[in-house]
């Protein structure tokens, strides 16, 4: 059970933070900076609720990703402690495979793509383009950690399965994008070198 009845503490007044484990760090750590960008994300995704409230369809996955996220923030907070010791919650890769369902059905109706698309469209389908892209930035952020963290005995990268939800994560955003935008306003496409022409001083 979890109860905060104190919001603030004073221990971060010097720069750093508390792990799950008690561990101080900087708080500009590349751990912390991933879980951080997570954080980002999650409140992006609360953002982008307020616009897909009433689709049947697609909030309820956004719901529950929401919930996964802070789940994945937990992950990335709690080095590991041998068998990832009693106070791990990892994220596992049947988390990442529900995604990758989920991608395939929200995807199945969609017109295939005839160029690149553009963020834009309706407003759920804009927004959700921005959490894509806060996601890749975490997802890169995952990176620099996990790179420099000792492998597994199981030969997985340290917190590898995270790495993979977050990548997955960003495909589901997109197709997620354009769902949103085929009951509205459709998918915005690059034209390219289509300003090309436009470019003479205005008068």
């Amino acid at each position: 059970m979890v109860l905060l009845n104190r919001i603030y503490t004073r221990t971060g007044d010097a720069g750093r933070t508390r792990l799950v484990t008690g561990e101080t760090v900087g708080k500009d750590d590349p751990r912390v900076e991933a879980y951080g960008a997570v954080d980002e994300l999650n409140a992006v995704m609360g953002l982008v609720r307020l616009e897909t409230a009433s689709d049947l369809t697609l909030d309820p996955i956004l719901a529950r990703i929401q919930n996964d996220l802070f789940d994945l923030g937990a992950d990335f907070a709690t080095p590991d402690q041998g068998d990832d010791g009693p106070m791990a919650l990892r994220i596992i890769d049947s988390q990442v495979t529900r995604l990758e369902g989920e991608i395939d059905r929200l995807n199945a109706d969609l017109p295939p793509l005839t160029s690149f698309v553009l963020p834009g469209g309706s407003r759920a389908g804009a927004q959700l383009h921005l959490a894509r892209t806060i996601c890749r930035r975490a997802e890169r952020r995952t990176v620099a950690f996990v790179e420099a963290l000792p492998a597994r005995a199981d030969g997985d990268a340290p917190h590898g399965p995270g790495l993979r939800y977050l990548n997955r994560l960003s495909d589901l955003l997109f197709v997620a994008s354009r769902f949103a935008n085929a009951r509205q306003a459709g998918d915005v496409l690059w034209v390219p070198a289509a300003t090309r022409a436009d470019t003479s001083p205005s008068a």
